[in-house]
């Protein structure tokens, strides 16, 4: 065999060793795009069903769905930048998870033990699943404290932004100052975190919006285009709810405020923002229950501006106003809030 042939015989070998070695670089690096992401799970004690997600941050328009079908469920979107999506169950209780583009994330579990869900693919959902274990075995009014001690220890993490918001924005009695603390602490070490940012400037309005303070002023559209203002709440009683088609309790409120309103008409001031990602289904349950107040519905969920603005950071929720625009009760259970405002309509 000549050289130039032994050559050329090496140099086909060669090329085929150097194209299946790049066959297997694709193989091996087969997974979600980078400008994707990817959750997926497996629960055992539940064949089919849906799940609800949206999220804190933006990382999702709305509120999207996740089909189960025999206990396994698989959730694909395009993810630009980390965003941190909240799972809602039947049952209303809710998981964080934390998504990066071009990550995969794993949620085992019992559909019978949702608190012990465990979530595995990137470090945030580790360290997570491994608070919420902890927590589980917390005496509620131990939590609060195991949380802050999690965000000083951890100021520059996806995670302690999500406790923060949950834990000390979002519960019954938000303590706003320890909020206040809490984000000056983080924002030395994520100074850019737009949403810091915006709790840094929302949170004197959220002190406003306490029991005794005066009802901040507003300006809104509701879902027939007509403007809101805090002007709609001077009658001699009033109210400010926050409901959604997906909150029984919010509802159940809605239904009770309507007989109040048919009971006392003008007497009885009401103002209603409704938490639906679309608009148009809010338009057609107002339009189906002849609510007979204004309501804002912007789909913005979460982010609707007016949330921030009047110190509102759960649903159902409300606000009792006097006729001088005193904040007098918040949050009240819809049968306490159905007595406050008879009493005060007397």
């Amino acid at each position: 065999m000549t050289m130039a042939r032994i050559a050329h015989t090496g140099g086909r070998r060669g090329l085929s060793l150097a194209l299946g070695l790049l066959a297997l670089l694709l193989l091996v690096s087969c997974g979600v795009d980078s400008d994707r992401f990817r959750l997926e799970g497996r629960l055992r004690n539940m064949h089919q069903g849906e799940f609800w997600v949206y999220s804190t941050d933006g990382g999702i328009d709305g509120i999207d769905t996740i089909p189960v079908r025999e206990g396994r469920f698989v959730y694909e979107i395009p993810m630009r930048s980390p965003s941190t999506l909240v799972i809602v169950f039947p049952n209303y209780s809710e998981l964080p998870v934390f998504a990066r583009p071009g990550a995969e994330v794993e949620i085992k579990g019992d559909a019978t033990h949702l608190r012990e869900m465990a979530i595995n693919g990137t470090d945030e959902n580790g360290e997570m699943t491994k608070l919420r274990m902890e927590l589980n075995r917390l005496m509620p009014p131990e939590v609060p404290g195991k949380v802050e001690e999690y965000i000083r220890e951890n100021p520059e993490s996806e995670v302690s932004v999500y406790l923060l918001q949950r834990y000390f924005l979002q519960e019954d009695a938000a303590d706003y100052k320890r909020a206040m603390a809490l984000v000056e602490l983080m924002l030395k070490e994520q100074p850019d975190n737009g949403r810091l940012i915006e709790w840094k400037k929302q949170l004197p309005a959220l002190c406003r919006g306490m029991v005794k303070a005066k009802l901040p002023a507003f300006t809104a559209s509701d879902v027939k285009g007509r403007t809101v203002t805090q002007d709609e709440l001077k009658k001699k009683a009033n109210v400010l709810t926050v409901w959604a088609s997906w909150s029984f309790q919010s509802t159940d409120m809605q239904r009770r405020l309507i007989r109040l309103k048919h009971d006392y008409g003008e007497r009885l001031g009401v103002v209603s923002i409704c938490l639906d990602a679309r608009p148009q289904d809010c338009r057609q349950r107002v339009e189906r229950d002849s609510l007979p107040w204004k309501t804002v519905c912007d789909g913005r969920v979460w982010q609707t501006p007016l949330l921030a603005k009047l110190g509102i950071s759960e649903v159902p929720a409300s606000m009792v106003i006097d006729s001088r625009g005193v904040i007098v009760a918040r949050d009240l259970a819809p049968q306490e809030l159905e007595d406050e405002l008879k009493k005060m309509l007397k």
